[in-house]
């Protein structure tokens, strides 16, 4: 394979901090998290390693807001669903297209200009076997390289001067139905990646490179014998029991050799804590979608995971969703933060998942904290059992073989899809987008073959009580399940979430609105119609002492895959069509970076 010419031009511009980094990989990642502490830049995918995806600048108020406008745009040059966001480093910003996955680096001292671009010479069968749109999910940064992953399996590292390959690394096969869209990130000495394709009957892994090489590190799979997950029987905990997991717990929880198409792919978000040393992340579905061809728990499918960054053995495990029969992965992002329960401030792990419960653990051992439903549709289960960790599973919405069981509650997009989260220090509340769709779903039987779909399943979606609200834009506690106030749309909210000092929650709508909402009233305070739906997450930053905001405008994803992809039938893009047949009456497809400012 190789690679397209770089564009380049010459470099007059100042990094700051970062280009200049010390060749142990402790010293590079002790100078980027000291760059993530730095507001007025955004240097990794979720803002720094908690992914509370929260800023401190303050420029930009409740009261001002209201006089934001246009300060630049640029076209990304790519028409598919952009889930995305910028990073900036010093006066610089970069940032990736979906497929074919243009990444550009753009002069913020003279806004639009673009220093170098790159666009990876891809293996053209990896569009046909992304399940749920050529997404990308951004790029990465650390020790002067840009980390980007391209749909068929590469990661490259560029330089960040010059957009050079300093190194590329083939992580994933589309032969084998095997693609990459999410962002990585850098820890130490390691850029952490891994794969999506469940749907393809995919054995998931989360992969660990050489900053510096290239080289593989080590690879962790989701399902199967001890030594392929890296659990250690006797030390990796089950955060449910707070027991060691024992011998062969992937292996027992699946017939036979099941376990080698078992999914459990890991396309999510990934956090990291320096202290604990540990990489949390969470694990897909189950393949197939059937679950009556696999009996069992299907561990660790539907699980979140917490590594050693060092070594990738694992600390210890949760599965949300034993036996998973809705498709509710589990890869939703891990946000960090502490929480005070019972007058004692705990370091914990906040993570809304797909099958519509928010679940609070200390990140430490996994021990469960709190778990309530975030959406009111929720139906599936009756709640979470605390001593077991278990879902209290509703026997008549459990799916199977011939039966098409309907009404069930969250789709298989869940009530929260990967659309980011936020965390907001100052209310100590989460904002979340989220969806508000419910489901009929009937599984049949279905055989694997290399590089075609593994599903077993036809789904219809709709919104809940077939009404007119598809999503739902809420604050809410997860410790106390309470939520503050919602904001309801009338399509799924797919977009990220950002919180500031200066009161405000940023994001946007699959209609392509763009808010400003009130933290503490839910009030929306400002809005602009970008050129197409937005499934991108906003981020902010300052340049030369003024406050900017910017966002990806570019509809798509599986929330807009009918629209993306021109189908109409309902239960087409895995089910997805029917719940915004008329999305196509609000936005058209696009792809476009917006930078707003006030006056």
């Amino acid at each position: 394979m190789r690679n397209t010419s770089v564009r380049s031009r010459p470099w007059s511009i100042v990094l700051g901090l970062g280009l200049g980094l010390a060749a142990t990989g402790a010293m590079a990642n002790d100078e980027l998290m000291q760059m993530a502490k730095d507001h007025n830049q955004w240097v990794m995918p979720s803002g720094d390693y908690t992914a509370q995806r929260y800023s401190s600048l303050d420029q930009i108020t409740a009261d001002n807001v209201k006089n934001l406008h246009v300060a630049w745009t640029m076209s990304s040059g790519s028409l598919r669903g952009h889930e995305g966001q910028p990073l900036v480093i010093g006066n610089m910003m970069y940032f990736e297209s979906s497929y074919p996955n243009h990444v550009y680096a753009v002069s913020l001292d003279d806004p639009g200009k673009i220093v170098w671009s790159f666009t990876p010479d891809q293996n053209k069968f990896a569009p046909s076997v992304a399940c749920c749109d050529v997404v990308n999910r951004g790029p990465a940064y650390g020790k002067g390289m840009i980390f980007a992953n391209a749909l068929d399996g590469v990661m490259y590292a560029l330089d960040a001067k010059t957009g050079a390959v300093k190194w590329k690394a083939q992580n994933a096969d589309p032969m084998l139905g095997q693609t990459m869209t999410m962002a990585p990130l850098v820890v130490k000495d390691k850029v952490i990646t891994g794969v999506s394709g469940a749907e393809y009957g995919v054995h998931g892994y989360i992969t660990a490179y050489d900053i510096d090489t290239g080289k593989q590190a080590w690879r962790a799979f989701s399902t199967g014998p001890d030594d392929q997950i890296m659990f250690d029987p006797r030390k990796t905990i089950d955060g449910a029991t707070q027991k060691p997991v024992g011998k062969d717990s992937s292996l027992k929880s699946w017939q036979g050799d099941q376990w080698k198409l078992g999914g459990g792919t890991t396309w999510g978000w990934y956090t990291y804590d320096p202290k604990l040393n540990l990489l949390y992340y969470g694990t897909g579905n189950p393949g197939t979608w059937n679950p009556t061809q696999r009996p069992g728990d299907n561990k660790y499918s539907m699980s979140v995971i917490a590594r050693d960054a060092d070594t990738g053995e694992a600390k210890w495990v949760f599965q949300m969703t034993p036996h998973d029969g809705w498709d509710y992965d589990g890869v939703n992002e891990s946000i960090l933060s502490d929480s005070k329960v019972d007058g004692k401030t705990i370091p914990t792990l906040t993570h809304f998942d797909r099958n519509g419960f928010a679940y609070v653990w200390n990140r430490a051992n996994g021990k469960l904290i709190a778990a309530h439903k975030f959406d009111p549709a929720v139906n599936w289960a009756s709640g979470i059992d605390m001593k077991t960790g278990r879902p209290m599973v509703v026997a008549d919405k459990m799916t199977k073989e011939g039966l098409n069981v309907k009404d069930i509650c969250p789709s298989s997009q869940g009530s929260k899809d990967q659309q980011p989260a936020s965390y907001d220090p100052n209310t100590g509340l989460f904002y979340v987008s989220t969806n508000h769709v419910c489901m009929d779903y009937q599984a049949f039987n279905v055989k694997y073959k290399a590089g075609f779909p593994y599903v077993g399943a036809l789904v219809n979606m709709y919104p809940a009580d077939h009404g007119e609200v598809g999503g739902r834009f809420i604050a809410f506690d997860p410790i106390s399940g309470q939520t503050k106030w919602a904001v309801n749309d009338r399509f799924q909210d797919w977009s990220g979430v950002l919180t500031t000092k200066g009161g405000i929650a940023f994001y946007g709508t699959l209609t392509g609105w763009f808010r400003a909402v009130d933290i503490n009233t839910g009030k929306v305070l400002w809005q602009f119609k970008t050129p197409s739906g937005i499934i991108g997450n906003p981020i902010t930053y300052t340049h030369d002492g003024k406050q900017y905001v910017a966002i990806l405008s570019g509809v798509g994803g599986w929330a807009a895959i009918g629209l993306s992809n021109n189908l109409t039938k309902a239960s087409e893009g895995l089910g997805a069509v029917g719940a915004t047949a008329t999305l196509g009456d609000y936005t058209n497809l696009g792809g476009t970076l917006m930078v707003f400012a006030l006056d």
